[in-house]
């Protein structure tokens, strides 16, 4: 579960694909626990896959509170924070609390500012109340342990495995991993109008962090502005991948074009650029590379990115992508579809989810598909490749068909893939779940 690697969804992007999007709700840990038992399916195997979750810090902490004999709070208080001297730290378990000196924070629109606090008491995935200062002795710890030993401290860095024995760049809470060159211990966050980011650089004994109480902070650059005055000499950026051969107007049109996951069905692009080739979209499956990477030619059919990926294309439509890690996506071409309106019509119903437990409505009208959730939100499908769809504030939409019918729909988001929806029928029941299962798109689902 901290390795992020359990294949358990993230509770709150299933709250949100029902409605109530985190801060919205005045969630508690009794929801952590309900939502989760409420889930048929994981995203993956265990020790497959990496998906960041915050279900599995909220039933850690959990766990620590039940086996501690005391809350959550109380028990990193006296262990943890007193010891380090952290005295102006403590979580968010009761949002009511007043907080001396608590920073409002703000969310900033087109007509001003607006109060975007998190009025929640889930915790432990984040909703730690604290000052820079407070960090920078948390950061201290790691070079001179009060709480622990150089073992302890050791471990809490050590990187988790996948069950094939690949390592993770990700350790217990924290991201092992490198910036311009030097290595970077760090993790950053963001809840309301919050936004984090704390890094420690081991070998330069250099800790920043960076705290900001508005939507619109970049916490992340700030962070690195920093870093880069205290790290000069030894941060440099690297140079991007050149390409070693140069494509020819065939190797482009064999190349680019619009690709699926087979595994999860998230699109992305392979686009055109001036000569060459880079990747456009596609991030919902939390594998495929950051929008616009550019694809550095090794020959006709393979390629690098500035991340570490290596792309190969077959030819005949199909493509591969090893990550840095050592994950390997697989993905096919697809063809862009404009649905007519009777097409739309065929995948007009109203499709239900126990796992969400709530109702998306799609209805048509002319070439226009839209998703009504309760009680007022309208979404409009966007559609990418046959039975594909995107919707904003939902994510990728995939109906499912059996024998041609459809019979159901499915919703992917980065920490939620394949939720599944059954359609109702004309007298208001669900499909048989047996059907719909057997209609499962690309790799079978993970079972709890």
């Amino acid at each position: 579960m901290l390795h992020h690697i359990s294949g358990l969804r993230d509770w709150g992007n299933i709250a949100a694909i029902a409605g109530w999007p985190r801060t919205t709700r005045a969630h508690t840990h009794a929801h952590v626990l309900e939502i989760a038992g409420r889930q048929k399916s994981l995203n993956f195997a265990p020790g497959t896959r990496w998906s960041y979750s915050n279900t599995g810090f909220n039933l850690a902490a959990i766990v620590v509170s039940r086996v501690g004999g005391m809350s959550f709070a109380e028990f990193t208080r006296t262990r943890i924070f007193a010891p380090l001297g952290m005295t102006h730290t403590s979580w968010r378990d009761d949002y009511t609390r007043v907080v001396k000196n608590r920073a409002v924070a703000y969310d900033e629109r087109r007509d001003g500012f607006h109060i975007d606090m998190p009025f929640e008491n889930v915790h432990g995935n984040g909703g730690l109340l604290t000052t820079v200062g407070d960090l920078l002795k948390w950061n201290e710890n790691f070079t001179t342990p009060v709480v622990g030993d150089a073992a302890f401290v050791a471990g809490q860095q050590q990187v988790g495995r996948f069950n094939d024995g690949r390592p993770l760049d990700y350790a217990f809470g924290l991201y092992n991993h490198t910036y311009k060159g030097v290595r970077q211990v760090d993790h950053s966050g963001s809840t309301a109008g919050y936004r984090a980011h704390l890094a420690r650089y081991p070998d330069q004994r250099v800790s920043v962090a960076v705290l900001c109480n508005v939507s619109s902070g970049g916490a992340t650059e700030a962070l690195h502005a920093v870093a880069d005055l205290y790290l000069a000499g030894h941060a440099k950026e690297a140079a991007p991948p050149q390409s070693a051969y140069t494509l020819t107007a065939a190797d482009i049109d064999r190349t680019a074009g619009l690709y699926r996951n087979v595994a999860t069905g998230v699109p992305l692009t392979i686009a055109r650029t001036s000569g060459g080739l880079r990747v456009e979209r596609g991030q919902a499956d939390g594998l495929t590379p950051p929008r616009g990477q550019a694809l550095a030619a090794t020959d006709a059919a393979h390629f690098v990115t500035g991340s570490g990926q290596r792309w190969e294309f077959d030819g005949r439509g199909g493509g591969r992508v090893t990550d840095s890690l050592g994950s390997v996506d697989v993905y096919q071409r697809v063809e862009p579809v404009r649905p007519g309106a009777d097409q739309l019509r065929e995948l007009a119903g109203t499709y239900a989810s126990d796992e969400a437990e709530t109702v998306l409505t799609v209805s048509a009208s002319g070439e226009s598909l839209v998703i009504k959730r309760r009680p007022d939100t309208v979404l409009k499908l966007t559609p990418v490749y046959a039975d594909a769809f995107e919707a904003p504030q939902l994510g990728l939409v995939i109906f499912r068909r059996d024998g041609g019918r459809v019979t159901g729909l499915s919703v992917s988001q980065d920490r939620v893939w394949d939720l599944r929806f059954v359609r109702e029928n004309a007298a208001g029941r669900s499909t048989s779940q047996a059907r719909l299962r057997s209609s499962s798109f690309g790799a079978p689902r993970a079972q709890n």
